[in-house]
């Protein structure tokens, strides 16, 4: 089981989310709303979620293969449903960008296996979005 606290910190929408290990994040809305800018929002942290949920998992694959990943980065881009409230994920593309002396076949392999078997957040939203990837070695 999971638990997050989430208090208001202002009189609008801005707000701080704890886990049980104390890590913080921030979380507020847009101005068009009222927001101020001064966190993430919901949506943004679903593909935060997706993206870190998807690597995690390929780093471990990885490191069990022997490879060495020197950095990683992810690019992760949503596009909503348009016209409709709630307006959900209707495609989500997630671009992994691995630096290290890396090889291929194991890199497609470590890929592959952290979005599309072990990522739990790809797995709750596979039904109402359009889940795609790509990735590139860099030396």
């Amino acid at each position: 089981m999971m638990k997050i606290e989430i208090s208001r910190l202002d009189d609008a929408f801005h707000f701080e989310a704890v886990n049980e290990e104390g890590r913080t994040v921030q979380v507020d809305a847009s101005p068009e709303i009222g927001g101020k800018n001064q966190g993430v929002r919901p949506m943004q942290l679903l593909l935060v979620a997706i993206g870190t949920c998807s690597v995690f998992d390929m780093l471990v694959i990885l490191k069990k293969q022997r490879q060495e990943v020197k950095d990683v980065k992810i690019t992760v881009i949503g596009e909503r449903a348009k016209g409709v409230v709630p307006s959900p994920f209707v495609k989500i593309k997630m671009h992994f960008r691995f630096w290290g002396n890396l090889e291929e076949e194991k890199v497609k392999r470590a890929v592959e296996l952290g979005v599309e078997k072990y990522c739990s957040v790809r797995e709750m939203l596979k039904h109402d979005a359009e889940i795609s990837y790509t990735y590139e070695i860099n030396p």
